[in-house]
């Protein structure tokens, strides 16, 4: 059985570098034989929140948000592509993220971070840590962080220079450690049910 993964990503910049780390992770995570599915914040384009998802009566969420509640309530793990800003997140993921709850429940996450300096986004992946934590699923410790992103990644989110050599060696081990906490995850729930 393959692991269904989510790849979330939030920039809504219009020269957006980040799709490079984005497009790197998707394409590696496939050819590992995850079935992975990209979900771009600024495509899917939800309004600044004003309810949740489960704040809407059955049947009557928005049709954006009834969609990606499905896809995220089938998801087996969760990759989340951050960048930074000012030392914090990118508005438009934290809002995408925060349409939901539960649907994230029981399930693990990883992080992987860029800017295009040289501290490679990890202010940012500290802060959504705590972040998707609180919001019920499990972070591996695992990190993998890109930068100064545009020495790292082409635009065809290939590896290069000594950034790029550096992101291939990291990966294996990101990747191994989700997988592993994807199956635990999910052998533990056909086990046992979550107690909430």
């Amino acid at each position: 059985m393959s692991d269904k993964v989510l790849v979330f990503y939030g920039s809504y910049r219009s020269d957006r570098m980040g799709i490079r780390l984005a497009d790197f992770i998707v394409t590696r995570m496939k050819q590992r034989g995850a079935d992975v599915e990209f979900i771009d914040a600024k495509a899917v384009n939800l309004p600044m929140l004003d309810r949740m998802y489960k704040e809407y009566k059955p049947g009557t969420a928005p049709e954006a948000l009834e969609a990606l509640a499905q896809k995220i309530k089938a998801a087996d793990a969760f990759l989340f592509v951050v960048g930074e800003y000012n030392w914090g997140v990118q508005p438009g993921l934290k809002n995408l993220t925060d349409h939901f709850l539960e649907e994230w429940f029981w399930r693990p996450a990883a992080i992987a971070s860029y800017s295009a300096g040289r501290f490679s986004g990890v202010r940012s992946a500290m802060a959504w840590h705590g972040t998707l934590s609180e919001m019920g699923m499990i972070i591996i410790s695992s990190t993998l962080a890109a930068g100064p992103i545009a020495q790292t990644l082409d635009e065809k989110g290939e590896p290069t220079g000594e950034g790029g050599k550096a992101l291939e060696r990291s990966f294996p081990r990101f990747a191994d450690d989700l997988a592993w906490w994807t199956e635990a995850a999910r052998t533990q729930r056909a086990k046992r049910a979550p107690p909430y």
